[in-house]
């Protein structure tokens, strides 16, 4: 593998980790819980706060992705999946709370969040943002399921699951690119 390949490859692991770091810390804050609980969502939070840190750190060691420079296309791209991410979802829980079912907004969150991951696929040009994809969607109806059907809030389910997921992507990704380098 060519150094600028690699140099890119390190970046955008560390990239990764970075955003899906500081995603699941905010994934982690969403539920409101007490006890061993809460104290089990600020570890988790400090875990994805770390591990996005760790991605900070990977990015900056790995200067430049190359002599290239960027892809103003894949840019664009990635901007407007971006774009079109938040607005679904603030759509979507304006909706919801004005249907007076907040406590399912997070389920519509993560539901956009997943979809979210299957064009990034061909932008990142990273397949396995669709197993994460299919996880957090899995995560998404999992969480409604559980609120429909129990005392459970969805939004807990919806939350834990999808921090957990981001997370776990992250830290993934983050090793894999250590042991490359």
């Amino acid at each position: 593998m060519s150094t600028t390949v690699q140099t890119r490859s390190r970046r955008q692991a560390g990239l990764t980790a970075l955003y899906l770091g500081l995603f699941a810390t905010v994934w982690f804050s969403v539920p409101s819980a007490g006890g061993l609980l809460r104290t089990l969502f600020v570890v988790a939070s400090v875990a994805a706060l770390l591990t996005a840190i760790a991605g900070f750190v990977v990015v900056a060691r790995a200067g430049r992705a190359g002599p290239a420079g960027r892809d103003r296309a894949a840019h664009r791209r990635y901007l407007l999946i971006v774009v079109a991410e938040f607005a679904s979802a603030g759509i979507g829980a304006v909706l919801l709370s004005a249907a007076d079912r907040p406590e399912y907004v997070p389920v519509l969150v993560a539901t956009v969040v997943g979809v979210h991951f299957f064009p990034l696929v061909h932008v990142l040009h990273e397949p396995h943002l669709r197993l994460l994809g299919v996880v957090v969607c899995a995560v998404a109806l999992a969480g409604l399921i559980t609120g429909l059907t129990t005392g459970v809030a969805a939004g807990l389910v919806a939350a834990t699951g999808t921090g957990l997921a981001l997370l776990g992507y992250a830290v993934t990704t983050l090793a894999g690119s250590l042991r490359r380098g």
